[in-house]
């Protein structure tokens, strides 16, 4: 049996101390310099202008946390690293910290914690900050490369389907990374994206650089108050439900379920943990960032997608994993 220590609690207290460091990596681009091949300080405080002294602290410090393998005075990348980190590198992830390290994230998280947990629930982003409010662009440019792995594999599995969809609406498009991606893989499909205006300039952009501009049309306003017609053989809700209560993301989805054509489906993307809420770590976790940023957000189980399904006039719901993500597809059957 372990003796008790002090260690997880104090880590806990001081993990802002990993997204500083994070920051300051990324802002010096520190870690593609050192996949690069550069693997001195020295060399690394040249390439990226910093102090000799102020790079070989940070090196140490990422090389605790995991980020740096050090041999000698040497460092070099992580596998993961080189992949995520390197800003060369397709799968480059390093700008999620202009949005999930933003000061507005971050104020809302630590200004008074206790207050969130007692409403059970915050104000949010999306409470405090109108919908023309800059964070949603950055939020919408930020993550692009986050969800751009799960846009490509939803898009695997609607390009492999025997009846392809010819009309597709794209709910919180956002970036539009979902709604591209298929209309990339699906020559015949119309894409239809709803979101705040300004979210969708960003969204138009990205469908004009895909070659999609004559097959993709937006609505702007709130997925709950517009009329984005019906007719539709898919339609997408990614990264949507969860900001939601139970009662509203039946509405949703009810609202959705009316829009479809005759056998046309509805997929979700959501971070879902098992039944016990404790597990797998990062969509168990979730739940927390919902009750930070959110009245009434959650991470919902498999059950509660489904039980949320049959309430909209949907057969059920199916969860299943997504390749290479902590997320899952939500298929709500007819």
């Amino acid at each position: 049996m372990h003796e008790p220590t002090p260690e997880l609690f104090v880590d806990a207290v001081f993990s802002y101390q990993r997204t500083a460091a994070i920051q300051a990596a990324i802002s010096l681009d520190l870690f593609t310099a050192i996949c690069s091949g550069a693997d001195g300080v020295k060399e690394l405080a040249a390439q990226t202008e910093a102090s000799p002294r102020g790079i070989r602290i940070l090196c140490d410090y990422l090389t605790v946390q995991g980020f740096l393998e050090k041999t000698g005075d040497r460092y070099r990348p992580t596998p993961s690293t080189q992949m995520f980190l390197d800003s060369r590198s397709p799968t480059y992830l390093g700008s999620v910290t202009e949005f999930m390290a933003s000061p507005e994230l971050i104020r809302m998280f630590l200004q008074d914690p206790a207050s969130y947990v007692r409403r059970g629930g915050a104000l949010g982003l999306s409470s405090t900050l109108a919908p023309d409010h800059p964070i949603w662009v950055t939020f919408a440019k930020a993550m692009a490369p986050f969800v751009a792995p799960v846009a490509e594999a939803i898009a695997e599995e609607v390009g492999s389907w025997p009846t392809k969809p010819h009309k597709v609406l794209d709910i919180a498009a956002g970036h539009g990374a979902f709604g591209i991606a298929i209309g990339r893989k699906v020559a015949q499909a119309e894409i239809v994206a709803v979101d705040w205006d300004p979210v969708l300039t960003l969204a138009r952009a990205n469908a004009e650089a895909a070659g999609l501009s004559s097959r993709y049309r937006t609505i702007p306003g709130s997925a709950f108050d517009v009329d984005w017609g019906v007719g539709y053989d898919l339609i997408l809700i990614p990264n949507f439900l969860h900001h939601f209560d139970f009662e509203t993301c039946v509405q949703l989805l009810s609202k959705a379920k009316e829009s479809l054509a005759e056998n046309g489906k509805t997929l979700a993307v959501e971070f879902v943990p098992n039944e016990d809420r404790i597990s797998p770590p990062m969509p168990a976790s979730f739940a927390f960032l919902m009750l930070a940023s959110t009245p009434s957000g959650d991470a919902y189980t498999a059950k509660e997608l489904d039980t949320m399904a049959r309430s909209a006039g949907y057969a059920g719901a199916n969860v299943a994993p997504l390749p290479t993500s902590p997320e899952n597809l939500v298929s709500f059957n007819l």
